[in-house]
């Protein structure tokens, strides 16, 4: 493997992080913090969810993932209950509230990208997203 190419994808990722980062940070973005973002995400896709599996999922610790699902409940964007195959653990589903949050700022998120891409073509989008994709997938 060349080491420029090494080179330049860890430039250009740790660019990108800064990036993405800012846009998240943008208030005017809507409301959302990355981790709040990440987690009702992860609840509209896939249901109720505990924190271990939360944890795992995400590959954190489980106080850090508590710690942020209990802000989600705070705010009422997921809703905790008793989970039916161990009385002593809660999962999570998100509540209506939340998913409406997601939905809005996933849309300013997704218009927000979508001017930076727009001088792309359809290919390099569809393959920008398949090796992204790719990449995300060889850290799980």
């Amino acid at each position: 493997m060349d080491n420029r190419d090494i080179e330049l994808i860890e430039s250009e990722l740790a660019l990108l992080v800064r990036l993405a980062t800012s846009l998240s940070a943008d208030k005017s973005a809507g409301s959302l913090d990355r981790s709040a973002y990440l987690l009702l995400g992860q609840f509209s896709a896939r249901g109720s969810a505990g924190v271990r599996a939360l944890a795992d999922e995400f590959q954190l610790d489980i106080s850090t993932v508590s710690r942020q699902v209990s802000a989600l409940e705070q705010k009422g964007f997921v809703l905790r209950k008793s989970d039916p195959s161990d009385g002593r653990a809660y999962l999570f589903e998100i509540t209506e509230e939340g998913r409406a949050a997601l939905q809005e700022y996933k849309k300013l998120r997704t218009a927000r990208i979508s001017e930076k891409l727009q001088d792309w073509t359809e290919e390099e989008r569809d393959a920008f997203g398949r090796l992204l994709r790719k990449f995300n997938r060889a850290f799980m």
